[in-house]
């Protein structure tokens, strides 16, 4: 998706990637390139999720935006988990600076990627990238990201995108309690959510079976929260919500055409407040989530 908007005039681009193709394998540059010429490919994904490419890109651009105002602020360093084919080191390389970009992902998604870039280390630029490799289920973020030279307690903005949907509320709730114990207060993170859209129209109905859909390719959505709850949720975590971004929000601010942004879920631009934390602590506070 991220490669495919590439064929958009510059002024016109949701998100700018020049990067994304280098992953795609043989059959999938085949397919882009009959979908380009063809211009189908928006409306190919719209028969299965309406707005999902435009959500994917609307997405990818919302944290691009929130990474830059926080390497223009106080940000030290960045963490992005789950990162797969992201390329945010690189396509910031200068915004970045000497500040070290921590991607934390499968070990097989890893090292593919180190392959490809490595194919291709003559048209990127220089970028201090740690590579984190970890198994979620068995391994302690923690202690992983500290072996990679992660500074402790100092200011960070962390990438937490396309994950927290599959997994459950508690492993939501404890890798938020992690970061947050692991960063300055101040620090920040932006992330998707999902939730479940309650209209009678097609368009919602449309959405509802997408989810149910993701089932079958192995992905189902786990963890759902309304945009209504999820500052609550994030208050009780010690986090303060900056901004909530649902579909219209994304729209308006991104969208120069007439694509649609899938509306079952929605963006979270959010700080750190660990003054917060000790305080409900001290005072023996221990609300259930």
């Amino acid at each position: 998706m991220r490669a495919s908007e590439q064929r958009h005039r510059p002024a016109n681009r949701i998100v700018n990637d020049p990067y994304a193709k280098l992953f795609l394998g043989p059959m999938l540059r085949a397919a882009l390139a009959t979908w380009e010429a063809s211009g189908r490919l928006g409306d190919l994904a719209d028969r299965f999720a309406p707005g999902l490419v435009t959500w994917v890109l609307c997405r990818h651009r919302y944290i691009d935006d929130c990474l830059l105002g926080a390497l223009a602020g106080n940000a030290e360093q960045v963490v992005v988990l789950g990162a797969g084919y992201d390329m945010r080191a690189y396509r910031f390389a200068r915004e970045l600076g000497d500040r070290p970009v921590f991607e934390v992902d499968y070990p097989a998604t890893s090292q593919r990627r180190a392959r490809i870039l490595a194919r291709h280390r003559g048209e990127l630029p220089a970028a201090d990238v740690r590579i984190v490799e970890m198994d979620f289920q068995a391994d302690s973020l923690s202690d992983r990201l500290r072996g990679a030279g992660f500074r402790q307690g100092s200011r960070t903005f962390f990438v937490w995108e396309g994950v927290a949907m599959y997994l459950s509320r508690e492993a939501v709730k404890h890798t938020l309690t992690e970061l947050r114990e692991l960063s300055a207060a101040g620090s920040k993170i932006a992330l998707d959510l999902w939730r479940l859209p309650e209209g009678g129209d097609l368009f919602s109905a449309a959405t509802r079976f997408s989810a149910n859909a993701l089932d079958l390719i192995g992905e189902p959505v786990t963890f759902a929260i309304h945009p209504e709850d999820a500052g609550p949720f994030l208050e009780r975590l010690a986090y303060r919500v900056l901004e909530i971004a649902e579909s219209p929000t994304l729209e308006q601010r991104y969208v120069r055409d007439r694509r649609r942004v899938y509306g079952a879920a929605y963006l979270v631009h959010a700080a750190t407040g660990r003054a917060r934390a000790k305080k409900a602590e001290a005072a023996g506070e221990d609300s259930p989530l």
